[in-house]
């Protein structure tokens, strides 16, 4: 490529025959394949077409030789708000051929589409890493806050010895095979849903192991085993989800009543399976609780590698309002995953982290994710967008994919 200023390349909408070249930027501009370790066009179909909330809007940058420079990639999203959809986009693939870094590119595309956007859209989030958060702060984004993220030790003295790795850097040194590990099944064929749920009563509950029996993942391990089975078997088969609609719409009804004034993404079953039991690649899986047979709660959540430390990410928690005892059973039964801790986000106060104190949960101080957002256009009943108590998360709603 050569070098060309800002004027000589041609910004305009993403299309199908770009994607092979835009695929490739990606991997090149950001060091690899992303959380899945690879990047695949299944799994940019699943992300960008596949969505229930719509077809990712986005832009590439032309060069006369018909080549893509850049790319600015927004996922679509819906919330919900006193009863009505807030319909917003997540700000996600961007990326800049090395030589031509520095040309405003990453700016002038984002502006443009958020121009494009203005009819349709309200809102946009995202959580920016430390690089590209002055370029958004730029452009009209504010901070809401750090959202607080809640870590359960499994095996503490691991778990101790690879913060110490984390923060002296000495993770950066470690050789992981990407950054999700392949994990494997314990119990292959179809019977590992019905199997291998650890939380329940009744004809579908089972004896757990001792944590001190599960394999542990290393920093050199190409392979964790996770006892769980995964989303994609749980939705596939109709007796693990005797009950799933039922449980959604009480979950669903629970917080309309509960955080009517909060953002905060609907639980459809259409949602659910896109986001964890179709995702190609990031290995979600699934914890459920039954009672004689029925669902009573489920849990969804991936084991993956952070530096040196084997981390179960928990990413969504639908529980029966006030269930606090199911809320327990499942947040306790993560810790089985067989990984050196869990990790997820409950919103404080609520049924979920009350129980989570009780389960081993804890948040520490002055860390969490950071989140940025920007109206597009005046929110309804006057909803301030950048605080944290407008907000009703999952983590699974802010999980990097």
């Amino acid at each position: 490529m050569t070098d060309r200023s800002q004027g000589d390349v041609l910004v305009r909408e993403l299309a199908k025959d770009d994607e092979p070249q835009v695929l490739e930027l990606l991997a090149a501009a950001l060091a690899g394949g992303g959380p899945t370790g690879e990047r695949t066009q299944e799994f940019f179909d699943w992300k960008h077409h596949d969505n229930p909330f719509g077809a990712s809007p986005g832009l590439v940058a032309e060069t006369p030789e018909g080549g893509i420079a850049a790319v600015r990639l927004f996922l679509r999203w819906e919330f919900v708000h006193q009863g009505e959809p807030v319909r917003a986009v997540r700000a996600v693939d961007t990326a800049t051929h090395p030589e031509m870094q520095g040309r405003g590119l990453f700016t002038r595309m984002t502006r443009e589409l958020l121009d494009r956007l203005a009819d349709d859209t309200d809102l946009v989030f995202n959580t920016p890493n430390a690089n590209s958060l002055p370029g958004y702060l730029k452009m009209g984004w504010r901070e809401v806050g750090k959202v607080p993220i809640a870590l359960h030790p499994i095996r503490p003295l691991a778990f101790a010895k690879g913060l110490r790795e984390l923060r002296s850097g000495e993770a950066a040194e470690a050789k992981v095979s990407g950054s999700t590990a392949d994990f494997g099944r314990t119990r292959p064929g179809p019977g590992a849903v019905s199997s291998s749920y650890a939380s329940g009563t009744g004809s579908r509950a089972t004896n757990l192991p001792d944590v001190s029996e599960l394999p542990r993942a290393t920093v050199d391990a190409s392979t964790i085993r996770c006892r769980f089975p995964t989303a994609h078997q749980f939705f596939s088969d109709p007796a693990a989800c005797n009950g799933l609609e039922e449980l959604i719409g009480d979950a669903d009804s629970a917080d309309a009543a509960l955080y009517p004034d909060r953002l905060r993404t609907r639980p459809t079953e259409a949602y659910l399976r896109w986001r964890y039991g179709d995702a190609p690649g990031l290995d979600y899986r699934v914890i459920a609780a039954y009672r004689q047979g029925v669902l009573d709660g489920v849990a969804f959540g991936r084991p993956r590698m952070r530096g040196p430390l084997a981390e179960f990410t928990l990413s969504q928690l639908l529980i029966r309002p006030g269930d606090r005892m199911t809320a327990r059973r499942l947040l306790s039964a993560a810790g089985l995953s067989g990984c050196d801790h869990v990790a997820t986000h409950l919103t404080p106060g609520s049924d979920a982290s009350r129980a989570a104190r009780y389960a081993g949960y804890a948040t520490p101080p002055r860390t969490g994710m950071l989140m940025v957002a920007r109206p597009l256009r005046p929110l309804p009943y006057g909803l301030d967008p950048h605080t944290l108590n407008s907000w009703h998360l999952a983590l699974g709603d802010l999980e990097v994919f």
